[in-house]
């Protein structure tokens, strides 16, 4: 395991620290608070991603009767991570969770326990370098990929720098899953900010105070590329098959967008 660097903000930890937890430090906080400065939502954000996962993987387990996840960008365990909401659904789900945080994993190992029916590893690895999460042999021993999985990338390809880079990586992924499978990604972006708020984003990340590369919906949607978009396709993560009676916060509060695929075949 990498050594625990507590000076540099990590997401995971920033996360945890806007969903009100406990497993952060102080260079996770600062981080987190520059950003609230800017994005005086971002909290609200976060829930409504956290909400997201939930819905989409009930979506995944129930209507389309996914029983197999990889879940890359697990983030620090919370309520509802993904082996708990889809082994409520179908106990024999298996899921894979991929983070390159050591403290992730030593959360999630301790925590996150499956079913008797179903199986849950973990494996430290980077979304960056998709193929040795493929090859992990953790990966083949949990999941059969000759049959659909769900690929979740929830709040995670934003760490993913640069025009176009992000695209690959969800290629290289996808190609390496069965026709059936499915893609859910949530996406932070700037498109519902004003001027002032996308000039100093800008700022941040030129200064590197930021480690959120924002697309805007142009660019997220071209990660679905050769899918087929469940409806309503692309949306803020808060209008996404919403719960009944559920209030839709204003989409400048959530600044997230989101989407779930199937690759056909």
């Amino acid at each position: 395991m990498d050594e625990l660097d507590t000076t540099v903000a990590h997401p995971a930890r920033r996360y945890n620290y806007w969903l009100g937890g406990k497993d952060n430090f102080a260079a996770d906080r600062e981080s987190g608070d520059q950003l609230e400065a800017l994005f005086p939502k971002v909290r609200l954000g976060a829930l409504a991603n956290r909400a997201l996962l939930r819905r989409a993987t009930t979506f995944l387990a129930g209507e389309a009767g996914i029983r197999q996840f990889l879940d890359i960008g697990t983030g620090l365990p919370t309520a509802d991570n993904t082996h708990e909401v889809a082994q409520r659904i179908a106990p024999e789900s298996r899921v894979v969770y991929v983070d390159n945080d050591p403290m992730v994993m030593v959360h999630a190992r301790a925590l996150l326990t499956s079913s008797d029916a179903g199986r849950t590893a973990y494996i430290e690895a980077d979304l960056h370098d998709p193929a040795s999460i493929l090859a992990d042999p953790v990966v083949g021993q949990t999941l059969d990929l000759t049959r659909p999985v769900g690929l979740m990338l929830i709040a995670v390809l934003h760490f993913v720098h640069g025009n176009g880079a992000a695209k690959p990586i969800v290629q290289e992924l996808m190609a390496a899953l069965p026709p059936g499978s499915f893609l859910v990604a949530t996406h932070a972006t700037s498109d519902f900010g004003t001027p002032e708020q996308q000039r100093l984003y800008q700022q941040l990340i030129e200064e590197g105070k930021s480690d959120v590369w924002t697309r805007p919906k142009d660019e997220f949607t071209d990660l679905f590329d050769g899918l087929e978009l469940v409806e309503p396709g692309v949306t803020p993560a808060s209008e996404w098959r919403p719960e009944p009676g559920a209030e839709i916060p204003a989409r400048s509060d959530i600044n997230i967008w989101t989407a779930t695929a199937r690759k056909p075949g």
